[in-house]
């Protein structure tokens, strides 16, 4: 019970210093909590972001002050403009490389050894460029010709005043997991806080008294990832399946949604891959870490809009937030949850049955190690009086199913 609380009291500890750390920014970037979380999660999950708003709106000034919060770490910073080559971002060419007809990149001081990365106006570069960025974005490689070097490239930041629609920057948005559009602030009181602050600071970021260490944040981030022997944030399969379904239900009304806004109906489509899926899960276990929390539950799944949505667009945040309302308002009133964990650990069961058959051979109350198994002995011993002998297991199994109705079609759908 003490290692228990130790834990949980660690992860307190550092839910803390990243609440203090999105406080501080919040006190000079006004009125941007959200889109701060947001970014705390990209770089909780070592993901990308990717800002877009109007010229002046403060894109700059809120990535420089996110990144000032970390200490250790190389930022590398640079304003994409269409002349530039990739050697803007992976460093000069090595000439006497290239005399023998190799291109090697001199990736000192470049975003290849850098473990932030900031890109303002990142569509302005040119589709050469872009393109050459991939593999360095995803796979953390730069592959350019015969080089191929690891890079430790933790997050990068980019900033936009608009989208440009190419094959090619379809595939670099695919790699920036997280994208917000910030809108200017027209209220006059958060005007008054923004010219407030620029009086002060003048447009600079402002020095945190403290500072998060890289070192600190990578070890967040294998906290996230299950890679941590330290600490481990539990996510049940309850709520596995209960994310998939809600996850399931958005791409739905996303696409019957762009169905009726399309014209002709002519192949609009949106797809959620399964790489984007599975990051998901990073994302339940970094908004559990922000609460301080050792496990996730039902609400942070409400805030997979920050992956599957653009943040500051209204209608795809509550599309999402729809999806997740009716989900959980259908396994809530039907006490659906209940049957998925009696069902996905029936299904435990009959898998440890089914890598080993000699368990059949046994009394079944050797099963009755949860909650939920024992509810499965309790309904043997109402069908059935008592344990039923051991030839009779397979029986007994088949008959669970048998009996078992299920109370909403989200269940249905696992039952089938």
């Amino acid at each position: 019970m003490q290692q228990e609380t130790d834990v949980i009291n660690s992860i307190e500890e550092i839910a803390k210093e990243l609440k203090d750390a999105a406080w501080f920014i919040g006190q000079r970037v006004i009125n941007r909590e959200e889109v701060i979380e947001q970014a705390f999660c990209a770089l909780l999950t070592a993901e990308h972001m990717l800002l877009q708003s109007r010229t002046g709106v403060g894109k700059s000034l809120l990535a420089e002050q996110i990144f000032s919060m970390f200490e250790g770490a190389r930022l590398f910073r640079v304003q994409a403009s269409k002349e530039q080559q990739p050697d803007t971002f992976f460093g000069g060419l090595d000439l006497e490389e290239l005399k023998a007809g190799r291109i090697i990149h001199n990736t000192k001081g470049s975003l290849v050894e850098s473990d932030f990365g900031f890109i303002d106006e990142i569509f302005d570069a040119n589709d050469f460029t872009l393109r050459a960025l991939l593999s360095l974005l995803n796979e953390r490689r730069l592959l350019r010709g015969l080089q191929d070097v690891a890079s430790p490239l933790h997050s990068v930041i980019a900033a936009t005043n608009y989208l440009r629609v190419s094959e090619v920057t379809e595939a670099l948005l695919d790699r920036f997991l997280f994208k917000a559009v910030i809108l200017p602030d027209k209220d006059p009181f958060i005007q008054y806080q923004i010219s407030q602050r620029y009086l002060v600071y003048g447009g600079r970021t402002a020095a945190p008294e403290k500072r998060i260490s890289l070192a600190r944040l990578q070890h967040m981030h294998k906290i996230i990832t299950g890679r941590s022997e330290d600490f481990q944030i539990a996510i049940t399969n309850e709520l596995l399946y209960f994310t998939n379904i809600v996850i399931r239900h958005f791409e739905f009304l996303r696409n019957r949604q762009l169905s009726d806004h399309a014209k002709r109906g002519d192949g609009v489509d949106f797809y959620i891959s399964p790489r984007t899926q599975a990051k998901s899960l990073d994302l339940l276990r970094a908004l559990a870490l922000l609460k301080g929390r050792t496990n996730v539950v039902h609400d942070d799944v409400s805030q997979l809009y920050f992956i599957f949505s653009t943040v500051g667009l209204p209608e795809e945040m509550a599309l999402f937030k729809k999806a997740y309302t009716t989900v959980l308002n259908s396994l809530t009133a039907s006490r659906g949850f209940d049957q998925v964990t009696i069902l996905l650990d029936f299904t435990d069961l009959l898998r440890e049955i089914k890598e080993d058959p000699k368990q059949m051979r046994e009394p079944l109350s050797k099963f009755a190690e949860s909650p939920v198994r024992r509810s499965f002995l309790d309904w043997v011993k109402e069908k059935f009086g008592s344990e039923q002998p051991v030839d009779q297991n397979r029986k007994l199994l088949e008959q669970f199913l048998t009996d078992f109705v299920p109370v909403c079609d989200e269940v249905r759908e696992l039952f089938g």
